[in-house]
């Protein structure tokens, strides 16, 4: 299980490739073997899954009806992006034309560690979406993280 932490900024090469840092890369267990699936994400963001946390979320899609119109969009748009790519000598990984364009991504990436995912962001975007939160981080951890009653 990963446990993904933290957010880094790092550039973009001319390739496309990103490098994974050294505090994520701890929590990538063997199974994935540095392998990575890098799909569309939420709000203009990118999802990195190592390959057994993809598997995980891919058995959830499997359990989605094809006769539910949306399950099959929610599958269609996940699996239409979604590429497998493998750690370089350098810890970079190589992510698409098409992927960086959705995310609006030229240069320079936040990485953000989400537990079981890693997220790559425009740092500009992430900062709009961030000062776009009508609620504070106080009331949302209220509403969200308290602890039910027996």
């Amino acid at each position: 299980m990963s446990s993904f932490k933290g957010s880094y900024s790092y550039s973009v090469d001319s390739k496309g490739r990103i490098n994974i840092p050294a505090k994520l890369r701890k929590y990538v267990s063997h199974e994935a073997n540095d392998t990575f699936v890098v799909t569309r994400g939420f709000e203009k963001c990118l999802f990195l899954y190592p390959l057994d946390e993809w598997n995980t979320l891919e058995e959830s899609v499997r359990e989605l009806s094809p006769s539910n119109s949306q399950h099959r969009f929610i599958t269609r748009t996940l699996l239409q992006y979604a590429t497998e790519g493998q750690l370089d000598g350098q810890s970079r990984i190589t992510i698409s034309r098409e992927l960086l364009q959705f995310a609006g991504i030229e240069d320079q990436v936040l990485i953000l560690g989400v537990l079981e995912r890693i997220e790559v962001w425009n740092p500009k975007d992430y900062e709009v979406y961030m000062k776009s939160q009508t609620d504070s981080y106080e009331n949302v951890a209220q509403a969200v993280l308290h602890k039910k009653s027996p």
